[in-house]
């Protein structure tokens, strides 16, 4: 299927590795110019480089979403090489897993920072444009857990959860321009954050790493961990004009895994 992306350009952010990466690829196979935000130059240049060797036009610029200067400068630098930005992509880190109680002020401020306020003011910078043309696509990567909480990594729940309630908002103050906005709910994915946590997991319960993944995936209904490749497939339909009329909504991308309806 033509997903009639050809000649549109992207902004992905966390788009070296992981989620980011999986995305990147898929909008890079419809013909879109895809600009790759990370914080590791060399993870960067290894991506652009092969999704440039497939033929798809790439760049990378270094960013690090803690440093808004520095992200600012980056933002620019894709836009002066790729001109207007069509379609960004929001992808943040998360925090390390903990509990909310006891939580220091200055924690939740420094995550808030940067996986919270810095998609906001992002989005703000590229809006103008995307609604001088009538036309963009704003996609946020956040988690299942805004649905159903996960014990142990309280801070992401509660920061991803302040995230579906802006992008919703956002999404009815741009849809007349052609604008949608969507927000996609990841389940457990095989990325280097998945193993992190299954990592903590094996730590806690006293069991190894491989048990640990074995029993994450056994509480899938499809009974395995989601590819960065499955969940680019969906970002980039909804990327594409063909998902014109879906707006404001949160797109599950979990095997099944989020039990409530």
């Amino acid at each position: 299927m033509d997903l009639q992306l050809k000649g549109k350009t992207a902004l992905v952010l966390g788009g070296s590795k992981g989620i980011g990466r999986g995305i990147a690829d898929a909008l890079a196979a419809e013909g879109v110019a895809v600009a790759l935000v990370a914080r590791s130059q060399e993870t960067i240049d290894r991506s652009v480089g092969e999704i440039k060797a497939r033929g798809a036009r790439a760049i990378g610029v270094s960013g690090d979403l803690s440093d808004w200067p520095g992200m600012e400068k980056a933002i620019k630098s894709a836009r002066e090489q790729l001109g207007p930005i069509d379609i960004l992509i929001n992808n943040s880190g998360g925090p390390p897993p903990s509990g909310v109680v006891g939580v220091s002020a200055e924690v939740w401020t420094a995550q808030f920072n940067a996986m919270v306020l810095s998609l906001f003011r992002i989005t703000d910078l590229l809006l103008p444009e995307m609604r001088s043309r009538k036309w963009g696509r704003i996609l946020t990567v956040a988690s299942f857990s805004v649905i159903e909480p996960i014990p142990n990594i309280g801070i992401s729940n509660t920061l991803r959860s302040a995230i579906v309630g802006w992008a919703k908002t956002l999404a009815g103050e741009v849809a007349r321009d052609n604008i949608t906005v969507n927000t996609l709910l990841p389940g457990v994915i095989a990325t280097d954050r998945s193993i992190s946590l299954s990592r903590a997991r094996a730590e806690r319960d006293k069991i190894s790493l491989e048990e640990a993944i074995k029993r994450n995936a056994q509480g899938i209904p499809v009974g395995r961990l989601g590819t960065p490749a499955e969940f680019g497939a969906v970002a980039a339909f909804l990327a594409s004009p063909l998902a014109a009329y879906v707006t404001g909504s949160l797109i599950r991308i979990d095997g099944g895994l989020t039990r409530s309806v």
